[in-house]
């Protein structure tokens, strides 16, 4: 009877079975989880009942594996005409171990999408699928994975940095030319293990990233920010600032993730696309202080729209608001009326990073303030905001604002 067991070496999950008295193992690209035992299980099941009422075909179940010509030789008089062709040819001109040839790259690569969808968020198997659509696909659909040359994965490389960037840039960008790296890699990779080819995609190293640099927005620009802008906004500009929550985070937080009585915000789920997913990871999650003008904020928008909508900014319809249409009609015309220099909206949560880190508040605590699993990111970007490592309440920060807001009013 067969079994589902898992590889030592790598985790993942394959299927351990006998034809006619030889032993057959196919490996899939699935994690070792209950979820992912009973799918194979299920295959697995299938395969045993096909054997039992002797219509088992070996490329039905695993078209392009390695083991369909010792299937062939087992079971010699198999009905599959076309395959044992292939075999006969093969034999005659390469060794049997390059006997079976290696689907093509469309077809491993929906397999491979599909057997790994289950692993990802829903807003990361959507970046997969355009990737794959838009990108790999495209280039390398019709090749048979064991004919990809390093010279053909250089080519698409070069020929992807030729295209145009988003806004207006000459060329896409790094970070994007090694994601559509990353992802070719790693289909490769599991293509190479299971149909016994070498995998082309050798000494082939990430593209080096610029350092990014924050643009952050003083105290006294923050608050002039806050006072102009139109009154329906005001409250959620106030909350971006000195919470330091990330679009998604902010855009897709609902009244029950809201504790006033407590004064805290719970940071469980994110906004991608216009759907509520779980945070962008595990570190993520967090319950952070209302700080500031927060409390404040959020009490005035809970009096304005508490009962319009469970998300706490939301449209005229209750629905959550669309960050991009927000950032054309209200953040960029702000920033030009008050002649400041034009910055993604992304930058109140480095804002709120720098106010932090300037007042002398713990990198540690801020860390875990912002949703950073370590400190790393807030040295490595951050550094320069970095006085001291006294505290780590948050009293610092509300001491800084104290001091502000009097120098503020005796303006």
């Amino acid at each position: 009877m067969g079994k589902v067991r898992v590889r030592p070496d790598t985790g993942r999950l394959l299927l351990d079975f006998s034809y006619q008295g030889a032993r057959f193992r196919e490996h899939t690209a699935l994690h070792d989880n209950a979820q992912n035992r009973k799918k194979v299980q299920v295959l697995l099941d299938k395969v045993e009942a096909r054997i039992k009422l002797g219509e088992f075909n070996y490329s039905e179940f695993f078209p392009g594996s390695k083991n369909i010509q010792k299937f062939l030789e087992v079971d010699p008089n198999h009905t599959n005409t076309s395959q044992t062709q292939l075999v006969r040819v093969q034999n005659r001109s390469v060794p049997a171990k390059h006997s079976t040839r290696a689907p093509l790259f469309e077809t491993f690569a929906r397999q491979w999408q599909t057997e790994k969808k289950i692993e990802w968020r829903a807003s990361h198997a959507r970046n997969i699928e355009s990737v794959l659509s838009n990108s790999l696909i495209k280039f390398f659909g019709k090749r048979a994975l064991s004919d990809i040359t390093k010279a053909e994965i250089l080519e698409f490389r070069s020929k992807l940095a030729s295209k145009p960037g988003r806004g207006g840039k000459e060329q896409i960008a790094a970070k994007t030319i090694n994601t559509h790296m990353a992802l070719l890699k790693a289909i490769l990779e599991e293509a190479s293990d299971r149909y016994s080819f070498e995998n082309p995609y050798k000494n082939i190293k990430p593209l080096k990233l610029q350092r990014s640099h924050v643009e952050p927005f003083s105290l006294i620009e923050v608050n002039r920010i806050i006072e102009s802008v139109r009154e329906d906004y005001r409250n959620y500009y106030a909350v971006r600032f000195y919470s330091g929550m990330r679009t998604g985070e902010i855009d897709g937080l609902r009244w029950e993730f809201v504790d006033f009585k407590r004064g805290l915000i719970a940071i469980r789920e994110t906004l991608v696309q216009g759907k509520t997913e779980y945070t962008k990871t595990d570190g993520s999650q967090r319950d952070i202080p209302m700080l500031g003008p927060v409390k404040a904020a959020l009490e005035a928008q809970y009096q304005a729209a508490g009962k319009l909508s469970p998300y706490v900014f939301c449209n005229t319809e209750g629905k959550p608001l669309d960050h991009n249409n927000i950032t054309k009609r209200v953040w960029y015309p702000l920033l030009r009326y008050l002649g400041l220099k034009m910055r993604r909206p992304y930058q109140t949560r480095h804002t709120a990073a720098t106010l932090l880190l300037a007042s002398g508040e713990n990198p540690e605590w801020v860390a875990r303030f912002l949703g950073h699993a370590s400190t790393e990111m807030l040295f490595k970007v951050y550094s320069r905001y970095i006085p001291n490592l006294t505290r780590q309440d948050g009293s610092a920060f509300e001491q800084m604002l104290g001091v502000q807001d009097e120098r503020h009013a005796a303006q």
